[in-house]
């Protein structure tokens, strides 16, 4: 007979792209982290690894029934990873972190609990004391620019590290670099967005999969896109049927 695994309240999302020596390590601080939100689970979409990222997450399954594994064939990008988790998890509150380990877990209670107030449909890491000269000036063009057009009230929307309703989410519409614009869209839908400072670690081993046009140059394309969308958003009617 399977142990029965209830459903769990929060979902915690890790895309990762060849980060086999970092599984085990983060997986075991998310995993003291969310001891106190059980029950959870802990869903890691591998896009298109090339190194032993599925096997080590397969091994640490054994142990954890609440560990899932997602694959994609080819890799697809980190929203596109985000997207998977989200649509695969089971819980309505989702937190996401990167695989690299440069995001501590041990703020995703305090990120949760924000959420507790209805209002709020995302709560956004804000990083402090970024590693790296070139990351730390890239960083701040792109959110510098992306601030001053959507007004998004956000410092740093690059950050791996956030809680938000899984509803919400999926009334975003999808687009790559999606994780990039959260905020503005956030605000889009009503919903306010909360900020949380969280330290940026040094990662645990490897080297970043994400490029330098990932970081720093988010697409004029789809920035003038997200200006447009939140130009276009209407009121929404509140409705109810006469009986």
């Amino acid at each position: 007979m399977n142990d029965f695994i209830p459903a769990p309240r929060l979902s915690v999302v890790v895309p990762v792209k060849n980060e086999a020596l970092n599984i085990v390590p983060l997986l075991e601080e998310i995993e003291g982290a969310c001891a106190p939100l059980a029950p959870f689970e802990v869903i890691y979409v591998d896009d298109g690894s090339t190194d032993d990222t599925a096997n080590e997450v397969l091994a640490a399954r054994a142990t954890r029934p609440w560990l899932r594994l997602v694959r994609h064939e080819a890799s697809c990008g980190q929203s596109a990873a985000v997207r998977t988790g989200v649509h695969a998890a089971r819980a309505p509150l989702i937190a996401t972190l990167d695989g690299d380990g440069q995001n501590d877990p041990a703020f995703i209670p305090k990120m949760v609990a924000a959420l507790d107030d209805p209002a709020i449909g995302l709560v956004a890491g804000q990083r402090l004391g970024r590693k790296g000269v070139a990351k730390r000036w890239q960083s701040r063009i792109a959110n510098g620019v992306r601030g001053r057009i959507l007004n998004d009230g956000t410092r740093d929307t690059g950050c791996g590290l956030k809680a938000f309703r899984r509803d919400v989410y999926l009334r975003l519409p999808y687009f790559d670099a999606l994780h990039r614009f959260m905020p503005a869209l956030v605000k889009r839908e009503g919903f306010l967005v909360a900020h949380l400072d969280v330290v940026d670690r040094p990662r645990h081993a490897g080297q970043s999969k994400y490029g330098l046009f990932d970081r720093l140059w988010v697409g004029i394309l789809d920035l003038a896109g997200v200006w447009w969308l939140i130009r276009r958003r209407r009121r929404v009617p509140v409705s109810q049927e006469v009986l």
